[in-house]
């Protein structure tokens, strides 16, 4: 019996991991006028003047666009080349 309560404990405790890393890896892509795109794992209100659109995830950009991948970590966004937190 304690063999079993075990083995059920690990599963659910292995179950809820996988949900917890599913969830976590989708992300937006967020642009600017520029052509400069990012990653954005959280859904942050970017200013109007900051000229930043959030696509959705699985967003690719069309074979006559040209854009620019800049990933970087934390809150903020691209501005000519320099990242500019908020």
């Amino acid at each position: 019996m304690k063999n079993l309560i075990k083995w059920a404990g690990a599963a659910a405790v292995s179950t809820v991991a996988v949900m917890l890393t599913a969830t976590s890896v989708s992300a937006a892509v967020a642009c600017n006028a520029a052509g400069e795109c990012w990653h954005v794992k959280r859904a942050y209100t970017y200013q109007p003047e900051f000229g930043v659109v959030v696509h959705p995830t699985g967003w690719k950009w069309g074979p006559s666009e040209h854009f620019t991948w800049r990933e970087h970590t934390g809150r903020g966004y691209w501005r000519n080349g320099v990242w500019v937190t908020f």
